[in-house]
Formats: structure tokens, sequence, C-alpha cells
């Protein structure tokens, strides 16, 4: 009898690892699957190829999965999150010459500080009718998201102050050398690659704005997690058993060099390394810095798919669309991650399951335990950089509260 096979489509980004390496070290394998990895250069290709039935699944960015089941941009398709790839892992990297201008040094700084220096740059060049272009790797994206937040927390106006524009990963660091963009929000390697190459600068890692914020997701149509419900169910302990594998300091390497191949990031192994344990090279030839919990996998439940997290997302997505609450579209937006399947793959095993599948988000400044259904839950510091605490369950007025 042959396996069962999911075609997950993904970008070369280092917060793909779970299902290379799932497929690649046997844990897929030892769940009876076959993960057939088809990388992509933009993350609207990998959802069309989803939607177009090319792939089975796909390493999404959280907010794209909720709009495809909102119908924004194109026709309505429901998604089911089931499991989450990683939180955090972005950064915001300047252009050398914006890193100068804004005097970063050769530490992360604090994000209002970097943010009141940014401010200044961007009204200057505001008034002289050349405004700051930053990149982000689609339009609803947790990038997009993050730096928005951040730079509307320093007061600075995104599409007034601002302009914020696509860029595909892979490209980031062209696009900054090129001087198309001033700066860029995207995941790893592709800071890195722009800092060793000169062009860019680190400014701030996305966990600074909200640590433990929800960055890459499994994502694959409702009908098929409705059609093949045990084959996802081992699919998901399959990238359970691989974030267990990754997360383990004496696997960086070989997961590193793994990733690094050509039909996966193509990019070097050092700079992959640097962000698997935490190391972070802001200034060209600088010593990487360490930054516990850069990315983050497995620990903490971190691949638990809360549904506070989708909540958050969405008041994002209608807060920068300009759109009215509603109700029935946040509930909508909310069903998009699916506890349920997460907990029903992983019962019986030693996987955490918290025992709710919504929290305050931004609440906890230090590490506290949880009520869990299995196995015992600790949660750390998930702090909004300004103080904010977000409540699923006052969506609305969340969004009246903020600048």
């Amino acid at each position: 009898m042959s396996a069962e096979t999911f075609r997950i489509g993904f970008l070369p980004l280092v917060d793909a690892a779970l299902p290379i390496l799932a497929h690649e070290l046997g844990f897929a394998a030892a769940e009876g699957l076959r993960i057939e990895p088809v990388r992509d250069l933009t993350w609207a290709t990998v959802r069309d190829r989803l939607l177009y039935g090319h792939t089975d699944a796909a390493h999404l960015v959280a907010p794209l999965a909720i709009a495809t089941t909102l119908g924004r941009d194109r026709p309505a398709v429901p998604l089911a999150v089931p499991f989450v790839l990683g939180l955090n892992g972005n950064a915001i990297t300047f252009s050398t010459a914006l890193g100068q201008a804004c005097g970063l040094g050769e530490t992360l700084g604090d994000p209002r500080t970097v943010g009141a220096a940014l401010k200044a740059v961007a009204e200057v060049r505001r008034d002289a009718g050349r405004p700051l272009r930053f990149g982000v790797v689609h339009r609803h994206s947790s990038h997009n998201y993050m730096l928005r937040y951040w730079l509307a927390g320093v007061g600075i106006r995104p599409d007034e102050d601002v302009a914020i524009t696509v860029t595909s990963p892979p490209f980031a660091a062209d696009a900054l050398a090129s001087g198309e963009i001033d700066g860029i929000c995207v995941g790893e390697p592709w800071n890195s690659i722009a800092v060793d190459r000169g062009v860019g600068r680190i400014a701030l890692a996305s966990a600074q704005i909200w640590r433990r914020g929800v960055e890459k997701v499994l994502a694959l149509t409702a009908q098929t997690a409705a059609e093949r419900p045990e084959a996802l169910a081992a699919l998901l302990r399959a990238l359970h058993a691989a974030a267990a594998h990754f997360v383990a300091p004496c696997t960086a390497e070989d997961s590193a060099a793994i990733l690094a191949r050509p039909e996966y990031l193509d990019a070097p192994v050092d700079a992959i390394l640097r962000a698997i344990t935490d190391r972070i090279r802001l200034v060209p030839g600088g010593a990487p810095v360490h930054y516990p919990d850069f990315m983050f996998q497995y620990r903490e439940a971190a691949n638990f798919p809360w549904r506070s997290q989708a909540a958050w997302l969405y008041t994002q997505m209608i807060r920068w669309d300009r759109r009215p609450f509603d109700a029935d579209e946040a509930a909508a937006a909310v069903a998009t991650f699916r506890p349920d399947l997460y907990r029903a793959a992983l019962a019986g095993s030693g996987a955490i399951l918290p025992g709710a599948s919504s929290k305050l988000e931004g609440a906890l400044g230090e590490t506290i335990a949880a009520g869990s259904t299995q196995g015992r839950l600790m949660l750390g510091s998930d702090r909004f950089f300004d103080g904010r605490a977000f409540d699923p369950d006052d969506m609305a007025g969340y969004l009246a509260a903020l600048p």
C-alpha cells in the first residue's frame, strides 16, 4: 500500500524548516506519510497552488490564510490552520544609509528609541516629496501588520508618512541594494543576507514588537482537512516531532546544512545557522548578537493555533484596510485557526495540549503556568512593545483604542 502524500508549498525561509525536516529526517515516513516540498518565490503563488489543487498544504503567512477565508482580493475559499510552524523570526532591516541616518548602533535598539529617530528622518523625507519606502512580503502578512503596528505606535503614519510596498523575500536584499526601498520587514535568512552583503543594518527583531507573535502556519483548504482527517493527524504528529528535533541545540548545524541546499533555501549555511541559534549580525562585519527566542518553535505549545492570535491578526487586517468591525466576519476569521484538529492529532502523545483555545494576548510579563488537558503548560512573556494587551472577546473596543 502506497504512503499518503502531502505536497506542501513553501517559500525559502528558515521557518519552512518543519515540513522540510519531517520529510528529510523520516518523521513523516514514521507516520506512514510522504511529503513532497514544493518551492516558490512569492506568497501569492504558494496560496494559488494550494487553492488550485497543485499542493495539498502550505507553509503560509498566517494572515493570508485568514484573508483567503474572508475573500480578500479574490473569491473566498475557507482554509484551515491546524498547526503553527513558528513564532517571530522576522526582523526590520534598514538600508545602510537609513541606518546611519537613524544612528543605529551595534546592538538591537529599543523600539521607541529607534522609532523616534526614524520618525524624524521620515518627516524630512515626506516633506521633501520623497517618502521612505518599506518592503513587506505580502499585503496580508504578519510582516506588514507588525511593521505597521510599530510605526503607528511611535507616531509614524503608514501610507502617509512612509510608503509600504510588497517585495519577495529572496529579492529583498536586491531591492535594498538598488535603492528601490529604504527598509524591509522579512523573515530569515534574508535580513542576514542583506547585512552580509553590506546593503542593510538590522534595526529590530519582530519579537521586540510582539514577543511570541504568530508568524508562519500550516494551511490547507477546509475541504481537504475534512476529507483527509487521519492523514492530516499523521502530518501534524510528524511536524510536532520535527519541531522537537529542530529546537534541540545539538541538531542546529545539521538542520542548517539541510535547509541551505539549493532545493530549499539556497542560502549560506552560516546565515541560516545564526537564525536557528538566535544570533543576529546587525551590521556588516559585526559580531553576531544573541537575542533569546528570536525564532520560536515547540516550547510553550508554540505550535498550537490559538484562536486569539487569529483574532489579533483580523483586527490589524481591518484596521489597515480601513474597514469597519464585522462580528460575523471576525468569527469566520477566528474559526480559520483549528485547535480542535491539533488536539485530535496529538491526544495521547507527549505533546502539551492547552485547555483553552483562546487567551489574553500581550498580558504576560513573566513565565506562568497555564491550564492544560495534557502535559504541563508554561507560557512565557508575550508582551507588545507598547504595553497594550489584546482581549479577543472585545475586538471592537481594542480597535477603538488604537492610535
